[in-house]
């Protein structure tokens, strides 16, 4: 397993190991245990074995370690989500969670996420914030809201931060995800679609196309 270390003095495991085997994420949010449960072995069925669980509530932190602990069992890493601080840090390393996934950039998180272990995916919507967790020695960054930034970003981002790659979060389902993976975003990180039970299905045929 690849490790850097990172301005912020932190270990990072590669996220290109966590999203090897397709470019989809699935977020599972406020899904309750057994929804997880449910949706985290559908999508690892189908190849999609990036699994991110938010934390917003104690059931939350359930489901998160439900799904870590199903995770473990199939060889399979699960993120924790929506991270703000460093008490959600604590929470998501107590559940076990292989990295953690933030709306905004805050080195702080990042660095108290690696010092636990996990890598941090802070997110970003402007080139002055990708330019500053560039200079952190980030390379890996959340776009969010991504359908707001919209396909155009991602490919102008591209000129000056060639070395980034992007995790596209926000609004995205099957019916767009292949204009983003086309505009150059590494990887599609799907939620609220999900509410679907054909949608992770779908997703499969964007990335077997």
């Amino acid at each position: 397993m690849t490790e850097h270390t990172t301005a912020t003095g932190g270990p990072r495991v590669a996220f290109e190991e966590i999203f090897a085997q397709a470019p989809i994420m699935a977020i599972l949010r406020g899904m309750g245990v057994e929804r997880s449960l449910q949706l985290a072995h559908t999508a690892w069925d189908l190849g999609i074995e990036a699994v991110e669980v938010t934390l917003q509530s104690p059931t939350d932190v359930e489901a998160l370690a439900a799904v870590v602990a199903a995770g473990r069992e199939r060889g399979r890493k699960v993120g924790a989500g929506t991270i703000l601080d460093r008490s959600g840090v604590r929470a998501a390393a107590d559940a076990g969670a292989a990295f953690t996934v933030s709306p905004g950039l805050d080195l702080e998180v990042v660095a108290a996420s690696e010092a636990t272990g996990m890598p941090s995916l802070p997110g970003v919507a402007t080139a002055s914030e990708v330019q500053r967790a560039s200079a952190a020695g980030l390379r890996w960054l959340k776009a969010f809201p991504a359908s707001a930034l919209g396909t155009e970003w991602f490919t102008a981002m591209r000129g000056p931060f060639p070395d980034v790659h992007f995790v596209a979060t926000g609004g995205l389902h099957a019916g767009n995800a292949s204009r983003f993976l086309d505009a150059g975003v590494r990887v599609v990180a799907v939620g609220s679609a999900l509410g679907d039970p054909e949608e992770l299905a779908r997703l499969t045929e964007v990335f077997d196309r």
